[in-house]
């Protein structure tokens, strides 16, 4: 019974895991996609323009 408590762990694993995947797959695009894309689109210009004008950087 020793290899069957040694095998439960990785089965739970891996069952969390691709539940998880399932969860970021589906949530990936629907109605808010362009809302979203464009929310990481602001940050990332905001993080882009401060790091331009960072006075001394090389």
């Amino acid at each position: 019974m020793d290899y069957v408590s040694a095998l439960v762990p990785p089965f739970v694993m891996a069952a969390f895991f691709i539940g998880v995947v399932r969860v970021i797959v589906k949530t990936q695009g629907g109605a808010a996609k362009g809302k979203e894309d464009a929310a990481v689109d602001a940050a990332l210009a905001r993080a882009e323009s401060a790091r331009q004008a960072a006075p001394g950087d090389a």
